[in-house]
């Protein structure tokens, strides 16, 4: 049975520099939570964990850019044969 997804009550979601958040309960590692809010240099359990996720967000595009980038760079180089596909195609039925 797939899990149930429900929407925040009214309640629970507040204003936060301009957007809309809802409030979450983390069940956070202490120790991990001190040392993120020391190397992120931010001061609150909200501004570290905001950061961090910043972070993971923007590393993600980041690693994605690079390999579209490699990919396109592959592509323009030749390292695709395009015009053998039909024939591996045919190969293959």
């Amino acid at each position: 049975m797939p899990a149930r997804c429900s929407l925040p009550r009214l309640r629970d979601i507040a204003s936060w520099e301009g957007y809309l958040v809802a409030k979450t309960l983390l069940d956070l590692d202490d120790d991990l939570l001190a040392e993120a809010t020391t190397a992120l240099g931010t001061s609150s359990t909200r501004e570290t964990v905001t950061e961090a996720l910043r972070q993971a967000v923007e590393s993600s595009r980041e690693r994605r850019q690079r390999a579209l980038t490699d990919l396109q760079e592959i592509t323009d180089a030749g390292g695709f044969h395009f015009d053998q596909l039909d024939a591996i195609d045919r190969c293959s039925t």
